[in-house]
């Protein structure tokens, strides 16, 4: 029975991620790898080569690989298992990269440690804990938290990248440090906002009304496309910047 009122459909299901494919097959593996932000936290890799000392391209290929197979792939395998992203890839496929990926990086840091420096299992250690305990959310989410996050996908792979280039923490080490804490908090804060309102918010409704008397209607697209733009801006400029820093050094 009508009550007299219009009834707004609501609004059709957003892909979980501005990146995401069509769900299935080959496109769950692209869409898995969250692929601007894979490569935002690589570059934090090679900004720390850049700044670092000594430059050693044989170690910055290394430690792309490592971070890729611990961060592109092992953690994000593990942060699938909840479903966020609404991958059809098997659980146990996912838990196969998982532990792969992250034990292939594992191993290859030990190789480093022998090669290059044994502080460098410091780093390693530290790697191998804190992707699974954010990405599973080990002791009651403590470490699934903002702040960790920064560190750990921003200040941690500059600081890895930095000493197993130059050997040694310097000034610059601790700005950049900073500098990527900072970014990777943007980073969470902004795609926090995003990521709720495409997969839990089911309509934005309401009106901006401007002092010159214009009229601007809301929807789930004007929140979200701000935001997602900054972000897709922003993951490209510290890749550009980056291979700057680099290119600078060479």
């Amino acid at each position: 029975m009508s009550t007299g009122e219009d009834v707004k459909p609501a609004a059709p299901a957003l892909r979980p991620a501005f990146y995401a494919l069509r769900a299935g097959g080959w496109r769950d593996y692209v869409t898995l790898i969250h692929p601007p932000y894979t490569a935002w936290h690589l570059s934090y890799v090679v900004l720390g080569v850049a700044l670092a000392p000594a430059v050693h391209i044989d170690r910055l290929i290394a430690a792309l690989v490592a971070f890729f197979l611990a961060m592109g792939l092992s953690a994000h395998a593990l942060d699938e298992l909840g479903r966020p992203l609404n991958t059809r890839i098997p659980e146990s496929t996912l838990r196969l990269i998982g532990v792969g990926g992250l034990g292939t990086a594992v191993a290859m840091g030990i190789v480093g440690s022998i090669v290059v420096t044994p502080w460098l299992l410091v780093f390693v250690a530290f790697g191998l804990f804190i992707a699974p305990a954010y990405n599973l959310e080990w002791f009651r989410g403590r470490f699934h938290s903002d702040a960790w996050f920064a560190f750990a996908w921003g200040s941690f792979p500059f600081l890895t990248a930095y000493w197993v280039s130059g050997e040694r923490l310097a000034l610059p080490a601790l700005f950049g440090a900073v500098a990527a804490f900072a970014l990777s908090l943007a980073q969470r804060k902004l795609s926090f906002r995003v990521r709720s309102m495409r997969r839990r918010v089911r309509a934005i409704e309401g009106k901006v009304v401007y002092a010159d008397g214009a009229v601007e209607e809301l929807d789930r697209a004007w929140a979200i496309e701000p935001l997602e733009r900054a972000l897709m801006l922003m993951a490209l400029a510290i890749v550009t910047v980056s291979i700057a820093a680099l290119l600078a050094r060479l």
